[in-house]
């Protein structure tokens, strides 16, 4: 399988918004009223996705196959609600098509997301994932991420259970 991975830029806007909204309704779109999926869904824009990628403090690794988006990866300072011990970056977003998981993509995804952080003198990154999802859970956790706490993720009307979890970097070489 050749894939393509590359710095997406405002230009990508179309390609991300897809990935976006399709990996969430495929995961999730189940656990939803239509109104409150339909209001989630209002940051996967073409118009949304092209004023965050041309923030600055936003980073979006794209990946393509033949050109079709089929996966991507957003870090950018962090936002979540916890006191972190140094520094910190967060990850966003981290959505791979589900015809395309299992190929390898997601490690390599993570291992721009730690460089990323790296980078920008971070000494953790922290992320929130929904706290059934078992399979993203396991795969942070092969990374050496950990449970902070619990935080509330609105979709539309609909307060989930999510996990923060968080790497502190030096641990993680």
């Amino acid at each position: 399988m050749n894939l393509d991975y590359r710095d997406a830029g405002p230009d990508d806007a179309v390609s991300v918004a897809e990935v976006g909204r399709q990996t969430f309704i495929e995961t999730f779109g189940h656990l939803y009223r239509p109104e409150d999926l339909a209001a989630f869904l209002e940051i996967h824009t073409e118009e949304s996705w092209r004023g965050e990628l041309a923030d600055s403090d936003l980073k979006v690794l794209l990946v393509e196959q033949a050109g079709k988006p089929v996966a991507y990866a957003k870090v950018a300072s962090q936002s979540l609600p916890y006191l972190p011990d140094r520094k910190a970056m967060e990850l966003r977003q981290f959505y791979v098509l589900k015809p395309w998981q299992g190929e390898g993509i997601a490690p390599r995804l993570m291992d721009w997301v730690l460089a990323q952080a790296k980078a920008r003198g971070a000494g953790e990154i922290c992320l929130s994932v929904w706290s059934e999802n078992a399979r993203a859970k396991r795969f942070y956790a092969r990374y050496g991420f950990e449970y902070v706490g619990p935080y509330k993720f609105m979709v539309g009307e609909q307060a989930d259970e999510d996990e923060i979890w968080r790497l502190k970097l030096e641990d993680s070489e």
